[in-house]
């Protein structure tokens, strides 16, 4: 007699070991598109485009002539080549790491004291808080141009005020190249403070009470314990407003026009006033879409380095 075999059905979890999605996962995957098709078909043609346009202009001789003509002969490297052996491309790259340095370092610390600070309850604490954050609010342009009237050597009243409490009131903020980009830095610092110390301030609220209550009881000082509790908790929170602050300062363009135009003497200009002197003040686009791809570069690793944090921090 022969004895035939009933092979049984492969459970769920056999088949995803051997690679075969079953009705469910596939439903889930399918689900999962959903959701980031809309973002994906509004990020190709509003920046998709424009990216790849941008590299493909940075290897043509790209005139105001071609908008009529729509003929941009290709020439290769040139355009790499003339930027990277331009001697304002290298000062521009340095103020810009100066710039930037500088602006997320004042910003971050005076956000950590302020969020620190505002940590503790008291009265009116809530209102200060708001009244911080009207910097931020203000439109970056309107921000230049107020702190250019501030800062002007002759009518600006910060010299006014120095002079009339005998500290000499004839510092040149904003006309001396050794002054301009340290000016430019200090009312970057003012306007970023408010964006670290919300984000830094939410953080210290997540931290759980009883790690300070712990801290106390094992007889720990203020400091200790803002070092060995407040910072590590504080880690991920940190990673995220670095690296968007990077990101955002990087290439800040309006405030540096309105404060100095990039002067005097180039003193100020960084990557993102060069991209729009060499695009629209010379009229070189091609040499403008390089500057601008590396810009671009910079912001990609830095983006990358805040994603793979916050996979890390996930884990």
């Amino acid at each position: 007699m022969t004895t035939s075999t009933v092979t049984a059905p492969a459970p769920a979890a056999s088949r995803e070991k051997t690679g075969a999605p079953g009705p469910h996962r596939l439903r889930q995957r399918l689900a999962q598109w959903g959701f980031v098709a809309p973002a994906v078909v509004f990020m190709l043609p509003f920046f998709g485009y424009p990216l790849v346009r941008n590299v493909v202009m940075s290897f043509q001789h790209y005139t105001p002539k071609t908008f009529f003509t729509g003929e941009a002969p290709f020439n290769g490297v040139d355009n790499w080549s003339h930027v990277f052996h331009d001697t304002l491309f290298g000062k521009a790259l340095w103020h810009t790491l100066l710039f930037t340095a500088g602006s997320l370092l004042g910003q971050f610390c005076a956000g950590l004291a302020l969020a620190v600070f505002f940590n503790h309850r008291f009265p009116l604490g809530g209102v200060l808080r708001s009244l911080i954050l009207l910097p931020w609010l203000v439109p970056m342009v309107v921000s230049g141009i107020v702190w250019r009237r501030i800062l002007d050597q002759d009518t600006g009243v910060l010299n006014t005020f120095l002079d009339t409490i005998g500290l000499g009131g004839h510092t040149p903020w904003l006309t001396s190249p050794h002054m301009a980009l340290l000016s430019v830095v200090l009312v970057n610092i003012w306007i970023g403070i408010p964006f670290n110390m919300v984000i830094l301030y939410g953080g210290l609220q997540e931290i759980p009470r009883e790690l300070y209550e712990a801290a106390s009881l094992d007889g720990a000082s203020a400091w200790r314990t803002f070092r060995s509790v407040t910072l590590p908790m504080l880690k991920p929170v940190i990673t995220v407003v670095l690296v968007l602050g990077f990101m955002s300062t990087v290439k800040i363009l309006d405030l540096i026009l309105a404060l100095t135009d990039g002067g005097p003497a180039d003193a100020t200009q960084t990557l993102g006033t060069l991209t729009y002197q060499n695009s629209f003040v010379q009229l070189d686009f091609g040499a403008g879409a390089v500057v601008g791809n590396v810009l671009i570069l910079i912001s990609a690793v830095f983006a990358v380095f805040y994603l793979r944090a916050n996979r890390t921090e996930g884990k």
